[in-house]
């Protein structure tokens, strides 16, 4: 589910309109895809959305529309709910977008308005909110109190309007004496005295519905630009004596938006610093704000410490007492109590109360390590089990294992897990002993209490309470390097220490017998 929700009495439908190529991002990828905070830009507007339980969540789509859609279904089970698409056609314009929407939801299944009466009567909306699929810092909370002045003072529009210090660009609000909105006029066709306005529109509105389908339906393309405009629908609306009002927020980045790359990395600096605030406030040290990054989606209790140049991302969650970085990013990671992660890339791992994990260590997907458990300096695992208490301490790879309680393994020690064509898995029990540079060739099974000597291959089981060995004898080569690297630095070292063995043979060879 979303973040938070807000009481607040539902809408019908919040319509985000998300169908822009967004041409200034310079990318392949549709813009309300790129990510910031752990989310999609459509992700978070749609998780804002959602947080007021409308009846209906609509997205409007168009520009890349298949590849759009998939991911705005893909997060349903997140949002609580299935968003409806809703197409628009070529008609181009914000006011089509939003009229594309509200067919959209009467083709929905039910085939009818959110708010349709008894069989046989017309369909009615109610409250219908116009959010945008760029907005990524909008919050439910803003959204709620736009609905709830809107239904409280029974206005037929009501405006999200923004405070800046700089408008330029923006459409600025205008207002009658009785505070009420006369109009919405455009940066472009302000007067100076317009432009000295510092209240602008944010584009995000409260309708009510049905004055807003009766609207549509007399809005044109009638303009320089040949494009349906939404604020069209303020003036038919008081021209019908309908009251058009605002509600104003002084935190402008709920209402930006990222028009490309510049805006986006803005945008997310600016998330970021409010998430990790956030969590500062709830219990969580944070050391250094500005080498920090953490995911809106990611979760940390109270008296969690996280150390300098430490990135969180997607749904990691960290535990009471534990100590992450310096120098750590964790994805989709659980972090136990007490736990310590420091130095480490760890992806989709389990990681138990009191272990410690690095430092330069490689966490891959499946590990899970139990409590009080350790994997060292140097060291990668993946697709791992590690008992509570057992300790990988150094300079080695656990792949496609399972390693049971209170177990050592030693420096160097690998599981060579893969034949060329297939994975194969390794066993090891409790309480077993390896030696320096063991490696487990799989597969294979360690029985418990079991240990092996330095230099071990293991190619076949080890029963329990055994010692494997691998015994070959040793040869030397004498004269070797004076041979076969002459003149070396190696050769000349080897010639003296052979002249001085030679010499200090013949000296005691020499030496008199005193008879005692």
């Amino acid at each position: 589910m979303t973040e938070s929700s807000v009481a607040t009495a539902a809408p019908s439908a919040v319509i985000v309109l998300a169908a822009g190529a967004g041409t200034r991002m310079k990318s392949k990828t549709p813009k309300i895809l790129h990510r910031i905070g752990g989310r999609s830009l459509i992700g978070h507007a749609l998780a804002a959305a959602a947080g007021l339980a409308p009846q209906q969540l609509v997205a409007v789509v168009r520009h890349q529309r298949d590849l759009v859609a998939e991911h705005i279904l893909s997060l349903a089970e997140d949002l609580g709910t299935t968003p409806v698409i809703a197409d628009q056609d070529e008609v181009p314009g914000t006011g089509r977008a939003v009229q594309c929407g509200l067919e959209a939801l009467l083709t929905a299944p039910g085939g009818t308005a959110p708010d349709a009466g008894p069989a046989g009567s017309a369909a009615t909306f109610g409250t219908v909110v116009v959010t945008y699929g760029d907005v990524p810092l909008l919050t439910t909370e803003l959204l709620a109190e736009l609905v709830a002045t809107h239904e409280a003072d029974g206005n037929a529009v009501t405006v999200l309007s923004a405070l800046l210090e700089d408008p330029t660009g923006y459409g600025r609000i205008l207002r009658d004496a009785d505070g009420s909105v006369a109009g919405i006029v455009e940066h472009k066709d302000a007067t100076q005295a317009q432009k000295d306005i510092n209240e602008v529109n944010s584009g995000i509105y409260a309708f009510d519905g049905d004055m807003l389908a009766t609207a549509l339906a007399e809005v044109t393309t009638d303009n320089a630009q040949g494009e349906m405009y939404l604020t069209d629908v303020l003036s038919i609306a008081r021209a019908a004596g309908g009251r058009v009002a605002a509600v104003t927020t002084q935190d402008r980045w709920q209402v930006e938006g990222a028009n490309d790359r510049v805006q986006l990395a803005q945008l997310g600096a600016e998330m970021n610093r409010r998430t990790i605030e956030r969590h500062q406030r709830a219990g969580t040290t944070v050391q250094d704000p500005a080498t920090t990054w953490i995911d809106s989606t990611v979760t940390l209790e109270p008296d969690t410490t996280i150390l300098p140049n430490t990135h969180l991302q997607g749904t990691t969650h960290v535990s009471e007492d534990a100590v992450v970085g310096p120098d750590t990013t964790l994805v989709d990671t659980t972090v136990g109590a007490g736990a310590t992660v420091t130095r480490t890339q760890a992806t989709g791992a389990v990681i138990g109360a009191g272990a410690a994990v690095g430092p330069f260590t490689y966490i891959r997907p499946g590990t899970v390590l139990g409590e009080q458990g350790k994997i060292g300096a140097f060291y990668e695992t993946k697709n791992a089990v590690i008992g509570r208490g057992s300790k990988l301490s150094h300079l080695g790879y656990a792949g496609d294992a399972e390693i049971g309680e209170y177990t050592n393994i030693g420096c160097g020690n690998i599981t060579a897990n893969y034949d060329g064509v297939n994975k194969h898995r390794t066993v090891i029990g409790d309480h077993v002993r390896t030696s320096s540079n063991t490696v487990f060739i799989a597969p294979v099974t360690v029985g418990d209490g079991a240990y092996t000597g330095a230099g071990a291959v293991v190619r076949k089981d080890v029963p329990a309470g055994a010692l494997a060995l691998t015994v070959a004898p040793q040869r030397n080569a004498e004269g070797w390097t004076e041979e076969r690297r002459p003149g070396s630095p190696a050769a000349e070292a080897a010639a003296r220490a052979r002249s001085a063995r030679a010499a200090n043979a013949a000296q005691a060879q020499d030496a008199p017998d005193d008879g005692s």
